[in-house]
């Protein structure tokens, strides 16, 4: 920072003080639980000293705290992927079954902008589609924050809600789908070859929130990449360039991580993702009724407290899939059911 024109770029030099502000993050969240533990230490030589059992419970209360902080950076460590700490594009589509099926992507929106604000993240909505009784249709977002995407990518899949649905009048009980697709915001040019002939591109008009301009002109771009099948689609931006960049961009990103996962495929003979919105396909379960319970079917993490879930606390499962991933998904072993 010191050398002379480091500022004259400012891309660049934002880039590398946030990186900076990351190293010494990581640094003091270190020294801080070495004096956790250091005080720990203390505390239990003087109980013993001292013979005072009053002592335990604050004791006990100390060590569960070293122990949360210990994990969240054990965690961090294995957010080590390519591009595990950039900011995350998140899609969601609802499946087959109408008003419950959009109701149910806009239960599960909402459950990703709140688990963002807890983390103090931002969002960025860059394309929307409302249901047509209720809820939402399609919605793509942008989040970011440190570490978004290595966190977001353990969503990647379909997700399942049975509940007894408010929309049906005989009171049944109804199972939903919504897909969740989930890619880093990679800023750098990717070297992917994206030929004009491949690409459909059509404008509409916006259809979300943003003011009477983004409601008056055909400024929303969706392309198309026709070998693929391929949909990416940005209404955020105020021009129809802006958004066609932005477009591009998404859809770079997702062939590039697409080629990826096909090489790593290849390599460790395992099956890719089955992408199709329905049963068997579900990555997480989502049950109201007639039991309460969330669980991954890749992980087996499960909670009953549905409702936490629903209003952001994601970090178990995220954790957990972190940890599966590092150990027998890596190797194509899976405990799904």
């Amino acid at each position: 920072m010191e050398e002379p024109g480091f500022w004259e770029d400012p891309e660049k030099s934002t880039k590398i003080v946030q990186l900076a502000k990351n190293l010494k993050d990581t640094v003091q969240t270190y020294k801080d639980l070495e004096q956790q533990y250091e005080d720990i230490g203390v505390m239990i030589e003087m109980g013993n000293e001292e013979n005072d059992p009053s002592l335990v419970p604050e004791v006990e209360e100390m060590l569960n705290q070293f122990k949360a902080k210990l994990e969240d950076m054990r965690i961090n460590t294995l957010l080590s992927g390519e591009y595990d700490n950039d900011n995350a594009i998140l899609k969601l589509n609802a499946g087959a079954g109408g008003t419950e099926s959009c109701d149910w992507c806009g239960m599960l929106y909402r459950m990703f902008c709140r688990w963002a604000e807890k983390k103090g993240f931002s969002l960025e909505v860059l394309d929307y589609l409302d249901g047509e009784e209720a809820g939402i249709k399609s919605v793509t977002v942008q989040i970011n924050g440190p570490n978004a995407f290595g966190y977001l990518k353990s969503e990647k899949g379909v997700h399942r809600l049975v509940r007894i649905s408010p929309f049906n009048a005989a009171g049944k009980r109804q199972t939903s789908f919504v897909s969740c697709d989930v890619m880093p915001d990679i800023e750098e040019d990717l070297d992917v070859e994206v030929n004009d002939e491949d690409l459909r591109i059509d404008t509409y008009r916006s259809s979300g929130a943003g003011g009477q301009h983004i409601n008056k002109t055909s400024s929303a771009i969706r392309i198309t990449h026709l070998p693929t099948g391929i949909v990416v689609q940005c209404q955020n931006e105020r021009s129809q360039f802006q958004n066609k960049d932005k477009a591009m961009q998404m859809l770079k990103a997702k062939l590039y991580m697409l080629k990826q996962q096909e090489n790593a495929e290849k390599l460790s003979g395992i099956r890719g993702d089955v992408t199709e919105i329905g049963w068997g396909n579900q990555i997480r379960s989502y049950v109201l009724q007639p039991y309460t319970m969330v669980k991954d079917h890749r992980t087996n993490a499960e909670t009953g407290n549905v409702g936490s879930v629903l209003d952001g606390s994601l970090d178990q499962f995220m954790y957990a899939y972190l940890r599966w991933l590092s150990t027998g998904a890596k190797s194509g072993e899976s405990s799904a059911e």
